[in-house]
């Protein structure tokens, strides 16, 4: 039983880190900063928190376990939320953002 719950964990964080490593091939593929910023975020988000799972698995029930699901819960709150913040801060004081992407204006109601 040991062995089967040490195989399912290595498995999560052999895919946690295939995870990290799309993610920066994303990193260096895009050119534009969201771009970029979402491939990040995305990796963040599942790769930690596929590691973390592993090292659940393999730690077993206990203290430590319940701590990195904590921990995996933090991280799925507040990755997505920050990276959102961020990239609408880079929206909002980018002069140049037509250059990248297209950008629909709001019609004035008259």
């Amino acid at each position: 039983m040991e062995w089967i719950r040490f195989i399912i964990g290595v498995t999560f964080i052999i895919m946690g880190l295939l995870v990290f490593v799309v993610q920066l091939i994303g990193v260096y593929k895009f050119k534009y900063i969201l771009n970029r910023m979402h491939a990040a975020g995305m990796g963040d988000t599942m790769g930690i928190s596929l590691c973390l799972i592993g090292a659940m698995f393999i730690f077993g029930w206990s203290f430590t376990s319940l701590k990195i699901a904590l921990i995996v819960a933090f991280l799925w709150l507040a990755s997505p939320v920050s990276t959102h913040l961020i990239s609408r801060l880079e929206v909002i004081t980018n002069e140049e953002l037509e250059k990248y992407c297209k950008v629909e204006k709001e019609e004035e109601e008259v």
